[in-house]
């Protein structure tokens, strides 16, 4: 099943490490120190150049060492209710 996380990008429900609010989650430097080595390394991929509300961290379906992290401008509850529901 897929997740539709805004723009035209959906993922693979089943490869998700986990959703996280930007708001909640940024406010310690581990989490800001790993969205931007994330970046830096070019995992993570913005999707949107709305606010962003969320990341998504993805795993390559091998391994949660290889991960990809999406930077969604849905808020995180959003899209927990669309995995809930099957979107």
């Amino acid at each position: 099943m897929y997740l539709h996380i805004g723009e035209n990008v959906s993922i693979i429900s089943s490869d998700i490490i986990g959703i996280f609010d930007i708001d909640k989650t940024t406010t310690t430097g581990e989490t800001r120190n790993f969205l931007s080595h994330s970046e830096q390394n070019g995992t993570s991929v913005t999707i949107s150049e709305d606010m962003p509300k969320s990341f998504i961290v993805v795993s390559d379906g091998k391994d949660i060492i290889n991960h990809q992290i999406y930077i969604s401008p849905i808020s995180a509850s959003t899209l927990k209710q669309r995995v809930q529901k099957g979107f």
